[in-house]
Formats: structure tokens, C-alpha cells, sequence
């Protein structure tokens, strides 16, 4: 995939493949590049987890996941998050859905920033007596992530020893 540390260049619709599957994603005209990339990258990062994984679904919550799975009663198991998420939406997504595994990646960032978010978002939860059942991931995928783990046929290869990443719970 050829990119750059500023703007990915990618075509209006890219397929992507990871451990047997195969998905294609649509850059819309306002999305940034390394959105769809992220996207991507969490569907084939948490895939042998949760193979019933998907990219862009609607679940019925004012708030879209970017990747998600879902259990058989329509909730979801994991919820990926790529990109810009407010302080105010990761407080919600803590409390709402406090048995779904959440994962908020970032791109070529730092990660201090966002881990205090994090923080703080679940220390409220617990002060309200909403405890957690699932982990919470921040991921960080590197400037270079688009060469390093997708090769020319859209395969994806990419494990969590990969990236720098901070699980709570």
C-alpha cells in the first residue's frame, strides 16, 4: 500500500484480507486515509478474537463503531474505535457497555494524552460503582503501518507485539 506519514493514498475502494476473510472498504471524500487503514488494521488485529467482525455497522446506539462484533442478541462483544473519539464518547461507550471489550486506536501519536482520557473516563465509571468486565485497548499504529503490515494484495499481518499498546482490565 503506498502512503506517506501525512496522507495515505488509497483508492475509492480498497480490499483488505486477514486469517482467511476478506472485507472492502470505501474512503469516502471527507475520510482521511489512515482512518480506512485503522479500520483495516483493528478488523484484522482483533479477527482471530472475534471472527464475526465487521466494519461500518450500525448497531443502533447514537454512536457507530468502526469495527464491531456482535452477540447473538444484537449487543456488542467488541467495539473498535479509529481516530478522533471525544472524551465524552469514550465516557459513554465505558458505561454503556461496560462487558464489551473496547479498542481506540490512534495513529502515529503519542499515547500519554489518550491514556489519560482513558483513565479518567473509567476511574468515573468506578466511582459511580460501574465496574468492568471487559478490557480496554489503546493501540497506537506507527507512521509506516500501511508498508509494514499490508503487502501489495491487501494481506494483512499484524499482531499487538507490533504496536505500542495499553490494556486496562
Amino acid at each position: 500500500m503506498p502512503g506517506s506519514s501525512d496522507e495515505l493514498a488509497l483508492r475509492r475502494k480498497a480490499t483488505f484480507r486477514a486469517h482467511g476473510r476478506q472485507i472492502v472498504l470505501v474512503k469516502r471524500p471527507y475520510e482521511r486515509g489512515a482512518h480506512v487503514i485503522m479500520k483495516a488494521l483493528l478488523w484484522a488485529l482483533y479477527l482471530p478474537q472475534y471472527p464475526d467482525l465487521t466494519v461500518e455497522v450500525s448497531i443502533g446506539d447514537r454512536y457507530k463503531p468502526d469495527v464491531v462484533s456482535l452477540d447473538p442478541r444484537g449487543r456488542p462483544r467488541f467495539w473498535g474505535e479509529a481516530g478522533q473519539v471525544s472524551p465524552a464518547k469514550v465516557q459513554a461507550l465505558v458505561t454503556r457497555y461496560r462487558d464489551t471489550h473496547m479498542a481506540l486506536a490512534k495513529w502515529d501519536a503519542l499515547m500519554a494524552p489518550f491514556t489519560e482520557m482513558v483513565d479518567k473516563a473509567l476511574r468515573r465509571s468506578a466511582q459511580r460503582g460501574i465496574a468492568r468486565g471487559a478490557p480496554f485497548d489503546l493501540l497506537c499504529f506507527p507512521a509506516d503501518s500501511a508498508e509494514r503490515f499490508i503487502d501489495a494484495r491487501g494481506e494483512i499481518r499484524i499482531t499487538h507485539d507490533d504496536l505500542e499498546w495499553r490494556c486496562w482490565g
